[in-house]
């Protein structure tokens, strides 16, 4: 391997003019340098439910530029067949989940050629004195096995190909295949199935505005027309939006140290008071009260919320045009409370950013149907819920989580 500087954003410009929807998925993916992996890879980033790719520079340096590509297009992959979130094993990667989730994206008709394999190469990895090869389907040991297969199918073929390795006595025949990208930490989330809710969420907006803009542009690159319906059909999926609001609320929580003389300090002990630690959520919930929002939707929302009450306190903000201040009230921890329409009006989401910002919350989460235009910046986390509809239709841009709700 060579230690030749290695920008990634060079090859992410020269992405754009190629492969146009990977480029427009790739500017909205965090990208990390880093040595603790010897490869690339993607996964959740467990502080932030963020969808990031980690890859190392010398790696990526010595690669060939047509590889690097490749490499890129692979992990992107990752994240569009759900091999990180939905379909990851319960029980962890595996090796041989790792070798069927490649064979199943180096396999299809796009990624050919650009992937190191048998007849093209990559480096030398350190520690390693052959070539670095990706699983290919029909080559070496997958000759046999056909291209364009779901990592479900490839997974079962293996399984086969390891039993009857193990009636033959002959050892594990996976033993040293496929070091070409790094699975480690796929769907982490830091163990919180929550963060992944709305890792996955966000993703499936990203992979959605990339759609967009490859549609506007009459350009997927060297995408296939059945690839582009598998997208759109992916899109399509349910995510659990009760799950993301709990996560927003637990990720809203701040701590709140009080000195107690019960509680012994480590460092002075029966010198100074020791610190209580309570955690608490400090949670505004804007309720757009305008006509266009449905009773449906506020029922549902309504609903959740009274199980969030059981562990944070809420201000509730029914709104349209204004904020209707005589009818903000604090929803308490383990109250129980109905669903109710104060006003009738327009929408102005700026009338409810105004009066979070001035005062004192962790988090603000707005139920509304986005017809309106996009209001002032937020002072704590912001998080939009809406209906499905207006999602894929909303009146404004985000990069704030924008969240489906299922009234069903």
């Amino acid at each position: 391997m060579t230690d030749k500087p290695f920008d990634l954003n060079i090859h992410t410009a020269r992405l754009l003019m190629q492969e146009p929807f990977f480029a427009a998925l790739s500017r909205r993916i965090d990208k990390i340098k880093t040595d603790a992996i010897p490869t690339a890879g993607v996964r959740v980033n467990p502080s932030t439910a963020q969808f990031e790719l980690m890859y190392n520079p010398k790696f990526m340096g010595a690669l060939k530029e047509e590889h690097v590509k490749g490499v890129l297009m692979h992990e992107f992959y990752h994240l569009i067949f759900e091999h990180v979130t939905t379909r990851k094993p319960a029980d962890g990667i595996r090796l041989i989940d790792n070798i069927a989730m490649d064979l199943s994206i180096n396999g299809i008709r796009e990624m050919k050629g650009k992937i190191p394999c048998e007849s093209s190469p990559g480096p030398i990895m350190e520690g390693h004195n052959e070539p670095m090869k990706g699983v290919v389907p029909g080559e070496g040991k997958f000759k046999d096995l056909p291209p364009d297969q779901t990592y479900e199918w490839y997974l079962e073929q293996l399984k086969k190909m390891q039993d009857e390795a193990k009636q033959n006595g002959q050892p594990d025949p996976f033993g040293e295949e496929d070091k070409f990208d790094s699975h480690d930490g796929f769907g982490e989330g830091g163990g919180n199935e929550a963060a992944n809710e709305i890792a996955k969420e966000r993703l499936k907006e990203a992979i959605r505005k990339a759609a967009e803009e490859a549609d506007k542009a009459n350009n997927w690159g060297s995408i296939s027309q059945s690839m582009k319906q598998d997208i759109r059909d992916r899109l399509k999926t349910q995510v659990d939006w009760r799950k993301m609001l709990r996560y927003f609320v637990r990720t809203s929580q701040r701590a709140d140290k009080r000195s107690t003389p019960r509680r012994l300090n480590k460092r002075f002990p029966k010198v100074h008071p020791g610190k209580r630690v309570r955690r608490q959520a400090k949670i505004a919930i804007s309720i757009d009260q305008s006509g266009s929002v449905d009773d449906a939707m506020l029922i549902a929302f309504y609903s959740e919320l009274d199980n969030l009450a059981q562990f944070a306190e809420f201000t509730v903000i029914p709104f349209d045009t204004r904020v209707a201040e005589e009818k903000v009230y604090v929803w308490k921890k383990g109250e129980r409370r109905k669903a109710e329409r104060v006003l009738c009006g327009g929408t102005c989401f700026d009338a409810p950013t105004r009066y979070v910002n001035e005062r004192k919350f962790d988090g603000h989460i707005i139920l509304t149907d986005m017809c309106a235009p996009k209001p002032t910046s937020s002072k704590c986390q912001r998080m939009w819920m809406t209906t499905t509809d207006h999602m894929n239709h909303p009146y404004f841009s985000t990069n704030e989580v924008v969240v489906a709700i299922d009234k069903k």
